[in-house]
């Protein structure tokens, strides 16, 4: 059975001195009210509790509106990082028109102060995940009738969860003060944010996978291999790179699914983003999402992305945000042979319809491209997944293409062939049953490639990268032309909707490139790869490399929208988030604040 991912029943609890509203699973607890430790000292008491730690992934209310668990709205804190991770990091603008949500022009630019309201839902809400974590745990201690051997999957299920969650939040603001489930509420805003807590994540993460299973019956719970990628991962943030290898080399041999299967890329690349599809070979750790569930609400289904559609004239109603930049097509061209222009990309630009009308002329771009382009952004003349032909300006919300540019979201839209099932229409916005994979097989294969590359492993890190592009290169994973209307992902045209050429790199490249070369081609892969997932800012941060690529992506895209112009990098300041100053505000106690400003910020 899959893990619930609506909540039936409310808890109150208390976190960082705010009040917030922690789920539980429908089971024999009143809705709505506060229960004591004695009703809940049990197996299914303390499941209840860790299945709200897992509700809470989504940052949603389950009251069918559109709002985040911090009560803003539910985009300012969506799990996929959207704006924090794609459009910070270039990958995507802000997309609609300068007057809605303009909080996430300055967040795009590198402008935005504490005071920005979208900073305080996001770290409001990642806390209350950790703060039902820490319940979980603290009933855990106290429950006298549960088995050691539930005890101990209890206990690492909701440190792994936990981890989750320090990790967007450590990622993100950096100074973020410790809480567990040894602190009382009423210390816990007196906690300071001057401890790194990296290895609190890493000893969270570290539990998990010594005590977790390798498989779940439940789909949606995580498992020892899931705790092993997050703690590589983590590794990799803290540049321990070793470490992360001797993981990676467990997970690519040894890792399993669910299924029983060995991880493995899926043969069709949209298999990650089709709820047809989901939970398959290539999902390691995703936050499970449903529609139509008989709730009559859209709190099952993706609220944080429910902005990120085409607009206009086009099926979806709502709302134009959350546009592909010209920087993220550029990158898709490839040479004659197949293989990414990676550091002159901009130099052989993809021609696109901006300032051109749908109801005039427009043929696409006939150069070489990488068909992961057409599976991650919308283009005019192209198969927008079984939706017909992009018509370019009357699905863009800007007069003129010329506040965003002229492309669409495609990664998070469900198929008109299934949407019945997998759309929720019960808002003034859609939501989706689209699983968010926070990680996926091809960032684990990514992720080995890069340590590998950094320990002098160039050979290692390019079998690696190969696996990634023969997926890409495999004809399944081309969009066909139309045929009488059907459907381009079925196959049954001969003919490519673009000149898709796309190869792996021939034996000895990344040897003849060095350790620098090797690395850009990782790191350029990764950007193909997982290109509008949330990632692409946290990426440069962490790579040293976000200086030089923003800004040369602010001085490029500058010239083709009005929307980011102005925007500017700042080494020292803009690797971080502010603190949100609201959660300042709250921690002061006799005049003094226990939280510290990041730099570049007071």
């Amino acid at each position: 059975m899959k893990l619930p991912h609506y909540i039936l029943a409310m808890l109150a609890f208390t976190t960082a001195g705010l009040t917030l509203d922690a789920c539980t699973n429908s089971l024999d607890i009143p809705a709505q009210g506060a229960l004591s430790d004695q009703v809940l000292a049990t197996q299914s008491g303390v499941d209840a509790l860790l299945t709200g730690a897992y509700a809470a992934l989504d940052g949603q209310y389950n009251n069918g509106s559109a709002l985040n668990l911090a009560g803003g709205n539910a985009w300012e804190a969506s799990p996929s990082n959207w704006t924090y991770g794609s459009i910070a990091g270039g990958d995507a603008h802000k997309g609609s028109d300068g007057s809605d949500q303009p909080a996430i022009d300055a967040i795009a630019k590198f402008t935005a102060d504490p005071s920005n309201g979208y900073f305080n839902s996001k770290w409001r809400t990642v806390y209350e995940g950790v703060n039902r974590a820490n319940s979980t745990l603290r009933l855990l201690a106290a429950a006298t009738t549960i088995s050691d051997a539930n005890r101990t999957s209890f206990a690492a299920q909701a440190r792994f969860l936990r981890g989750h969650y320090y990790f967007e939040l450590k990622k993100m603001f950096n100074r973020v003060p410790w809480i567990d489930e040894t602190i009382e509420t009423a210390a816990a805003s007196a906690q300071p944010n001057t401890e790194d807590i990296w290895a609190r994540i890493e000893a969270d993460f570290q539990y998990a996978y010594d005590n977790l299973p390798a498989t779940q019956s439940d789909l949606g719970r995580v498992n020892k291999w899931a705790a092993a990628s997050y703690l590589a991962r983590t590794y990799m943030y803290e540049k321990k790179y070793s470490q992360a290898k001797t993981l990676y080399d467990l997970i690519t041999t040894q890792g399993v699914t669910t299924s029983g299967l060995k991880y493995a890329l899926t043969s069709r690349f949209h298999d990650n983003f089709d709820a047809a599809a989901e939970n398959n070979s290539e999902a390691v750790f995703a936050i499970q999402m449903v529609a139509n569930d008989g709730t009559n609400t859209i709190a099952s289904a993706n609220q944080g992305d429910m902005l990120n559609f085409p607009y206009g004239n086009s099926p979806f109603r709502c709302c134009g945000f959350f546009q592909p930049s010209q920087d993220l097509a550029n990158s898709y061209r490839t040479d004659a042979t197949g293989l990414p222009y990676v550091d002159t990309y901009n130099s052989y630009p993809v021609k696109n319809d901006q300032g051109v009308a749908s109801n005039q002329a427009f043929t696409p771009d006939a150069g070489n491209l990488d068909p992961r382009i057409d599976w991650t952004i919308g283009r005019r003349g192209l198969p927008y997944l079984d939706w017909g032909l992009h018509p370019g300006a009357d699905w863009i919300r800007s007069p003129g293409q010329t506040y965003a540019g002229p492309y669409s979201p495609k990664k998070n839209i469900y198929m008109q062939a299934t949407q019945a099932q997998y759309s929720d229409q019960h808002s003034w916005a859609p939501g989706t049953a689209i699983n968010y994979n926070v990680i996926r097989y091809a960032d684990v294969l990514l992720m080995a490639a890069e340590a590998e590359a950094q320990l002098g492993n160039l050979e290692q890190a390019q079998t690696y990268v190969n696996l990634v592009r023969a997926r890409a290169a495999n004809p399944v994973n081309f969009v066909y032309q139309y045929t009488n209307n059907s459907n381009p992902l079925a196959g049954n045209s001969s003919t490519p909707a673009a000149n898709y050429t796309v190869a792996a790199y021939p034996t000895g490249r990344f040897a003849s490139l060095g350790k620098d070369g090797a690395l850009r081609a990782v790191y350029f892969e990764r950007k193909l790869e997982l290109a509008m997932e949330g990632h692409r800012f946290f990426d440069l941060v962490r790579w040293g490399t976000a200086e030089a690529t923003l800004n040369n992506y602010f001085t490029y895209e500058s010239t083709i929208t009005t929307d980011i112009r102005g925007g500017r990098f700042v080494t020292g300041r803009s690797e971080y988030f502010p603190i949100p100053q609201r959660q300042i505000d709250l921690s002061r106690s006799g005049g003094t604040s226990s939280l510290t400003q990041n730099p570049g910020y007071n």
